[in-house]
């Protein structure tokens, strides 16, 4: 009878996995080393989720499923948006499944109570709009979020409209709107302390993902 791997070791596995991925992915393709990658990733998210042999199985094989690549395009897009967004206080990163990430604050997107785009946050979204129509393999996600104020009545759906408006201002130029998928997460998600001004703020934000999927051709 075999006997269940602890959380601890299918965690370790995990990690040696991702270690050597790391050292003989050199050879791979880009979606070869992104599929592998993911699946070491996964693995690890299967462990966190279910503490079982299960749920890692089944973390490693979402995780493959990912496929995200981290390409030229994408490399020069977190460029350019890093450029755009110089000195704006919007964070402009690249995530451990090689997603670009944005996260704009609501000094730069929208005001308390509001779901409206502020003007400081169009040219940020022009730029990140530009060279899309060319990337058929892209996704597009916003989430929307707000601080603790008010309920969640109120909360859920502005932080879905903040969402939908930067959609749809990207929408407006020239980027396929069914490319885009929204969500909102209401203040359920804070990064900062909402006891605070200054914190509840930093909550006050939308997160736009792009992330390039790979293909079968690649």
């Amino acid at each position: 009878m075999n006997t269940p791997l602890s959380p601890t070791r299918l965690a370790i596995t995990g990690l040696c996995a991702l270690t050597l991925l790391a050292s003989g992915c050199a050879n791979m393709s880009d979606a070869q080393r992104s599929s592998a990658i993911g699946a070491g990733v996964g693995t690890l998210a299967g462990v966190a989720i279910g503490n079982n042999r299960e749920s890692a199985v089944i973390g490693a094989g979402l995780g493959a499923l990912g496929g995200y690549i981290w390409s030229n395009q994408m490399a020069q897009k977190k460029a350019a948006m890093e450029q755009a967004t110089a000195g704006t206080g919007v964070a402009v990163t690249q995530t451990a499944d090689n997603q670009l990430k944005l996260n704009i604050p609501s000094d730069i997107s929208f005001d308390t109570g509001r779901s409206n785009i502020k003007p400081n946050l169009q040219p940020i979204l022009d730029q990140f709009a530009q060279g899309l129509s060319s990337q058929p393999n892209t996704e597009i996600r916003i989430i929307g979020h707000t601080d603790s104020t008010g309920s969640d009545a109120i909360n859920n759906p502005l932080s879905i409209n903040r969402a939908a408006s930067a959609r749809d201002y990207l929408a407006s130029r020239g980027v396929d709107s069914h490319r885009i998928q929204i969500d909102g997460r209401g203040s359920h998600e804070p990064i900062a302390d909402n006891t605070s001004e200054a914190g509840r703020a930093k909550n006050r934000r939308i997160e736009i993902f792009l992330a390039e999927r790979a293909t079968a051709a690649r």
